[in-house]
């Protein structure tokens, strides 16, 4: 231990560019190190202990990279909040995660104000130079705080939250190492080592989906920690992604399989017009990615492209180059670190190329949904866990993916869970019955499809869909709406009430090689 690391690395190097933002703001890492100081001796001073939480409703970019580097050196554990939810749903995260402080951009403040209410007002912040009522500057924080590391680091964690099939997110929690900060952050960098990644500048991270997302964070934060740049995108664009690999050269990036549609979708002449020589790993997943997507941009960018599947729950595999070329489809084979398990509904192993529910573990670090234990033990078999995805290894040991979740739907490479949606559908006088599921989508591989049985005595047609999906404003984010309402004159249920949504989907997916 001891080359690696945020921190040590800031030290021995304060004039590396650390972040770029995404309106081309370049930061010092001696800059972001001294803000991220001054941040922790202010939240101390506010009171937090090790073991405490905060959050931060933030866009990419350097803020929430500075929130991001004060919990981790501070032992707190930091949740970054998803800036498409709805005030309900930001105080419900702010609320159980326990945050004993809550930053906001001024960008993303009608919601956030909203979400406020679930903490007191001296534990609020406004990022910036605005002002907001019932919340403080976060100046006031950081004014006058000195620049050098404060004392009894301990290494903290992030908390996502991931969204909860019976519709509340929970947040997935692991118990905090007691590390060093900088030996913490040097065993994350792991993760980035099983790709082949290698340390140190002139390697640079290009940052291309909200850093929300585990995966994102992971990836972004494991990158910064072996001495990578991040440059930060704040919408997600084709030719903006060549222009910025072409212009900071760089070398890796977490991309999904929509990312591809879109870049493969760009004219010939704008695709050849960038040079993208400085590529080495350009890293996907959270989506499968269709067979012929997947080798037209092996011929266009090269041996680059890795795959990997994983949860935020922890273990998962790695598909290389070379691996999934011999065995097209795949998404890898187990990480060393981790183990797969493929049962059958008794939690039986089933034999090889036989489908059944994936189950993985990681060796090491424990998690827990934090403040659900019933839920944590019902995804587990001995040491294993599940998100409940169906899959079979073949005989060298390589994943394929049949079918997630029977409900999830993956559009754009985000996880939407049906029941939340359906939840707040149910609500409305004129709705009977309600199911929610994916169909194809060509760009964003599903979309969302309500089905609903009307009340009786309500017409069914274009009006009541609108009135239907114009009922969820403000209750939910705009990206869980579904796109289409069709009707039904009875929902197809079992005797026990169980809804048959295969038989709803099935008609949507005839001529799809694939029902995910």
């Amino acid at each position: 231990m001891g080359t690696l690391g945020f921190w040590r690395l800031a030290q021995a190097d304060p004039e590396w560019i650390a972040a770029v933002d995404p309106d081309g703001t370049e930061h010092r890492a001696g800059d972001l190190l001294a803000r991220s100081n001054r941040l922790v001796h202010g939240l101390r001073e506010l009171g937090l202990q090790p073991g405490d939480g905060i959050c931060g409703l933030v866009p990419n970019g350097a803020d929430g990279l500075v929130l991001y580097l004060a919990a981790l050196q501070a032992g707190w554990y930091y949740t970054p909040i998803n800036w498409h939810l709805t005030g309900p749903e930001i105080g419900y995260i702010v609320s159980d995660s326990e945050a004993k402080a809550y930053f906001v951009h001024p960008r993303f403040l009608q919601e956030g104000v909203r979400g406020a209410e679930a903490i007191e007002p001296h534990r609020r912040f406004l990022l910036g130079d605005g002002k907001q009522d019932g919340f403080r500057p976060a100046a006031e924080l950081t004014d006058g705080q000195p620049d050098t590391a404060p004392p009894d680091r301990t290494a903290g964690a992030t908390m996502h939250y991931t969204s909860g099939t019976t519709g509340r997110p929970k947040g997935v929690r692991r118990t905090l190492s007691g590390l060093d900060p900088d030996d913490g952050a040097e065993l994350m960098t792991f993760l980035l080592g099983l790709f082949g990644i290698t340390a140190g500048p002139p390697n640079a991270h290009l940052v291309t989906s909200p850093s929300y997302h585990t995966a994102v964070t992971q990836f972004g934060g494991s990158a910064l920690h072996m001495g990578h740049t991040l440059v930060y995108m704040d919408k997600w664009d084709a030719e903006d992604t060549l222009r910025l690999c072409e212009r900071y050269r760089v070398t890796n990036s977490h991309l999904v399989p929509t990312h591809f549609k879109r870049l493969l979708a760009l004219p010939e002449p704008t695709r050849a017009g960038y040079d993208l020589s400085s590529l080495k790993w350009m890293i996907h997943a959270a989506a499968p990615c269709p067979v012929p997507v997947k080798w037209a941009m092996f011929e266009w960018w090269g041996d680059c492209i890795y795959e990997y599947y994983a949860a935020t729950e922890g273990g998962g595999t790695l598909a290389t180059p070379e691996g999934w070329k011999s065995h097209p489809g795949t998404v890898g084979s187990a990480w060393p670190i981790s183990e797969l398990l493929i049962a059958d509904d008794q939690g039986e192993p089933v034999p090889t190329g036989s489908p059944g529910t994936i189950y993985m573990k990681m060796m090491g670090v424990p998690f827990e949904y934090k403040g659900d234990p019933a839920k944590t033990a019902a995804n587990r078999l001995k040491d294993y866990f599940t998100v409940g995805d169906i899959g079979y290894l073949d005989e060298d040991g390589f994943l394929f993916l049949c079918d997630r979740k029977a409900d999830m739907i993956i559009s754009g490479g985000t996880n939407i869970y049906p029941a939340e949606i359906e939840n707040e559908l149910m609500v409305h006088p004129k709705v009977a019955d309600v199911a929610v599921f994916g169909i194809p989508d060509d760009d964003w591989g599903e979309q969302i499809k309500a089905v609903v049985e009307p009340a009786p005595g309500i017409a069914p047609g274009p009006e009541l869909a609108a009135e239907l999906i114009a009922s969820l404003e403000g209750r939910l984010a705009r990206m869980k709406w579904p796109k289409s309402v069709d009707f039904i004159a009875e929902m197809p249920r079992e005797p026990n009430g169980k809804l048959l949504k295969r038989k709803l989907r099935a008609p949507y997916w005839e001529g799809h090689d694939r029902a995910i």
